[in-house]
């Protein structure tokens, strides 16, 4: 592992879940349009995951700045 000397994101560097998050809902926004699209889930449903996901994204993003590499 290298040292994070500059204050900047560590993106990759550990294994900690909020520097992660963002890769994580991409895959999950993208496979949530594509269920719908695939009738595997209905609009309703895909209609209301996508703004929970992006939700979800932010506040992990605001409070999961607790981990030791940064």
């Amino acid at each position: 592992m290298h040292e994070n000397t500059q204050g900047s994101s560590c993106h990759g560097c550990c294994g900690c879940f909020h520097h992660n998050v963002v890769s994580w809902l991409v895959v999950l926004f993208g496979l949530n349009f594509l269920f719908g699209q695939l009738g595997w889930l209905t609009a309703e449903t895909v209609s209301m995951v996508w703004p929970i996901l992006i939700v979800v994204g932010g506040l992990t993003k605001i409070f999961g700045k607790n981990c030791k590499c940064c």
